[in-house]
């Protein structure tokens, strides 16, 4: 892909990303002369036996949710042929990588020409003298036809000198996961254009500063600029033309003005453009900035305001993880990603934990989401020299990177360091003294933003915005803990964020209990029943090892925070932990083994229901949920009172049960549950069918539902059964069921059940969804996965400890 212009990045004339033609080794060699000598076919030499890739990759896109084995943390190398044809003359030859996993070497045949330690931050190889070097030789035009050879290891073994820590929720990935692009410059040219607006207190003049620094090695010579701002309607309304002569620093090149300038916001994401033309008698070289005009504020102990007006900001957090390729998202997944999260009403998202691919900050900007994007110096401790140096690296990294982003609001420099465990010494002295130099650091390279941390109780007043541990209803309390426990914090500060809260939920898990506990509240106390006091009362169970997992839990914890969140004025904002699942070493016996379930999506953003919760909340588009999607069967007995939940941005709705009104509701977001969108009612035996009618103004939007109602009790599960119940094409679904001695549905079922399948297929596997893990935890007494057939003669099969293996023809 050839490009010559782009925003938020200093685009060379030409750009071309390396996504194809790639060849991949998981192990490592002997020395890179293995990876590049000559060897015929089945020869020793030609060993081992390397596979076709296409990047982004990673070697663990599969094995960081493989129930069976630790994810594979080790070396891996990959190697391709370039074809250079550099139209400058003594122009540079430039391999940009947004980011590989964890260390990384370069060589250009035999020769080493660049080496990076971290993971997450993007880092450039100047390869022009090696490929002169090589394209001098007899192997460049006999052996490799006028190519030059590239092989890259890249690194992600175990090291207690790096961060992040091995002990964070989250894995530590190997690969050449991000973009690689191979650029040209002319010799003269400008590494990095930067462009910082500032809005006055009036909110009326934005001055736009406009700076650079230069590639190295430095030319002698002077150049010419041509800059120009341009409005988001792309009429010019600033210019200059000026000669300069290139500084070893980074270098003031133009200032300007602009009066009563279109301002960026969460609603309205409006970019003015910063173009620069460079010219010289190395050749021309074209830039572009985008640039977004905007001033905000934390006031003390007090809301967050944008451009003058209070902003509640409603956030959640990401981990650059994916079903199937584990961190090497293309960029169309996470386009679909983030339009998912602003369809939801986000308007503010925190980068957890580390700083992630510039396409994401690019959607950032044009959606119209706030950031807090943070270096992943996570857990365990604090190292030696080499580990702080890291760290201190990356933090300039990824402000010089990135600080050019509008929708960056704050840079956070650790997360939950208060967690020991890497190193036989913690020091809470050394931790904050290293807190207090990152803090320094982020200030003189960014005067503009804050600084942020969460959970380091003992470094809180070091930062500029701090976000305390907060997790009521899940880790601690019940969630009607929430608002007392948010004031006592934010006292404790003087800039409060709310970050992480909510809870693990089992995609395709249901409650009747937890509901009926709600209505049995409502029926004897009334509203003002819902205390902690009550809920613990009535039997509602918390927190990560006690509670059910269940989605219905998790919706009604969403719910009493988002209608709180409405009566805090003084509260910044909150983002919920996390928007999907995502894959994390540590919590192999979770209902989808290693895999952190607080998503609102699941890992192949499939949403949850509670996705329907937040957007009933936040979202402008008119919408109406009825819970129960994913409920194929719900129970109780005949006769009895059940509670159906709408989740609506709708003023009101009505509801119908098998084509019948049972009523018309108002919504009132201080009436919980489900914003006073909820009835009681009673359910035939058998199948039953509900459907909604939401109105607001002259939009009417609907949704319906059908599941069968269950009144047989069952006992304990005794035997699964097996059918398939989908074929499209060459895959087919297959569910298993929990039945009791009797052959009755067991409802509750949290078995585990393990799929397998032989012969002329395979599963559809190592996915880290609940339909994608052939080891998984029953919801509701059944599970399903998909199978791929690849002719008559495929078996599947299931088994569950303690039952009789079930066996299918597919």
């Amino acid at each position: 892909m050839f490009l010559t212009i782009g925003t938020n990045f200093v685009y060379a004339q030409q750009s071309i990303t390396l996504n194809k033609n790639w060849e991949f080794l998981k192990g490592d060699m002997g020395g890179i002369w293995e990876v590049v000598r000559p060897a015929s076919s089945a020869s020793p030499e030609s060993l081992p036996i390397w596979q076709q890739v296409a990047l982004p990759h990673s070697w663990n896109a599969t094995d960081a949710v493989d129930p069976d084995v630790n994810y594979y943390q080790g070396p891996g190398w990959y190697r391709t042929q370039l074809v250079i044809n550099n139209p400058y003359p003594d122009g540079r030859t430039i391999l940009h990588f947004d980011g590989a996993g964890q260390k990384t070497n370069v060589y250009v045949y035999t020769k080493l020409v660049g080496s990076h330690v971290g993971g997450y931050d993007e880092f450039d190889v100047d390869i022009t003298d090696a490929v002169k070097e090589f394209a001098a030789t007899p192997t460049f035009k006999d052996r490799y036809k006028g190519k030059i050879p590239v092989a890259v290891r890249c690194d992600n073994t175990r090291d207690l000198q790096m961060i992040p820590s091995n002990m964070s929720d989250f894995n530590v990935y190997g690969g050449l996961y991000r973009d690689l692009v191979l650029e040209y410059l002319p010799a003269l040219s400008i590494e990095k254009l930067f462009v910082t607006p500032s809005l006055d207190e009036k909110i009326n003049t934005a001055k736009i500063e406009v700076s650079a620094s230069w590639m190295k090695p430095l030319i002698n010579e002077n150049a010419t600029l041509e800059i120009g701002i341009y409005d988001p309607k792309g009429q010019k309304v600033a210019g200059t033309n000026l000669t300069v002569k290139p500084e070893d620093k980074e270098q003031a090149l133009w200032q300007t003005n602009i009066r009563k300038p279109e301002l960026w916001s969460t609603d309205r994401p409006t970019l003015y453009t910063c173009r620069v033309v460079l010219k010289s008698d190395k050749g021309e070289q074209k830039l572009q900035e985008n640039i977004g005009i905007r001033r905000y504020e934390f006031q003390d102990k007090g809301p967050f305001f944008l451009n003058g007006k209070r902003l509640l900001l409603r956030g959640t957090h990401r981990h650059e993880d994916q079903a199937g390729v584990g961190p090497a998202m293309t960029y169309p997944m996470m386009k679909r990603e983030m339009e998912m999260m602003k369809s939801m009403g986000v308007n503010f998202i925190r980068l957890g934990h580390y700083q992630q691919s510039r396409h994401i900050l690019d959607l950032c900007d044009s959606l119209g989401i706030l950031v807090w994007e943070e270096i992943p110096w996570c857990r365990g401790g604090l190292g030696g020299d080499t580990y702080k140096t890291q760290a201190r690296r990356m933090l300039t990294n990824m402000i010089s990177q990135h600080k050019n982003h509008p929708s960056i609001i704050l840079w956070g420099i650790g997360n939950e360091n208060d967690w020991p465990g890497d190193f036989p010494e913690f020091s809470q002295a050394d931790i904050r003294a290293f807190m207090q130099e990152l803090h320094g650091i982020a200030h003189q390279l960014d005067p503009t933003r804050k600084t942020s941390i969460r959970r380091c109780p003992f470094c809180k007043d070091i930062v500029d915005v701090y976000a305390p541990s907060i997790w009521a209803g899940w880790y601690k309390g019940q969630f009607t803990d929430y608002k007392q426990m948010s004031e006592t914090e934010m006292n404790g500060v003087n800039h409060f964020f709310h970050a992480e809260w909510g809870g693990d939920s089992h995609a395709g898990r249901h409650s009747e209990e937890q509901d009926k506990i709600l209505q049995t509240i409502l029926n004897e106390k009334g509203p003002s029943g819902f205390t902690s006091e009550n809920l613990t009362k009535y039997g509602i169970v918390t927190g990560s090892k006690g509670g059910d997992w269940s989605e219905t839990y998790i919706c009604n914890l969403f719910d009493w925070h988002l209608k709180e969140q409405e009566t805090m004025p003084w509260l910044t904002g909150a983002a919920f932990w996390t928007f999907k699942d995502f894959s994390t070493p540590i919590r192999p016996e979770n209902p989808v083994p290693y895999v952190n379930q607080k998503g609102v999506v699941e890992r192949d953003l499939t949403p949850k229901e509670s996705y329907y919760v937040f957007q009933s909340y936040w979202a402008e588009k008119p919408m109406a949920r009825i819970y129960s999607h994913s409920w194929p069967v719900r129970w109780g007995d005949e006769g009895e009172s059940k509670m159906v939940k709408v989740y609506s941005n709708c003023p009101q709705a009505e509801l119908f049960l098998n084509g019948k009104s049972v009523g018309v509701k108002k919504r009132n977001s201080q009436d919980f549950p489900a914003a006073g969108l909820r009835w009681n009612v009673v359910f035939n035996k058998g199948e039953n069918q509900l459907k909604v009618v939401a109105k607001k103004g002259k939009v009417e939007v609907t949704d319906e539902v059908t599941f069968t109602y269950q009144t047989e009790k069952w006992d304990k599960p005794s035997k699964i059964i097996l059918e398939k119940i989908a074929q499209e094409g060459s895959i087919a679904t297959i569910q298993v069921k929990f039945l009791d001695k009797n052959g009755v549905l067991c409802l509750d079922a949290k078995n585990y059940v393990e799929f397998f399948a032989a012969g002329e297929g395979a599963l559809i596997e190592n996915m880290g969804t609940p339909s994608g893990s052939r080891l998984v935890q029953a919801y509701n007494g059944r599970a399903i996965i998909r199978v791929k057939v690849a002719g008559s003669n495929c078996i599947a099969g299931a088994k569950s400890e303690g039952m009789e293996t079930i066996l299918m023809k597919l």
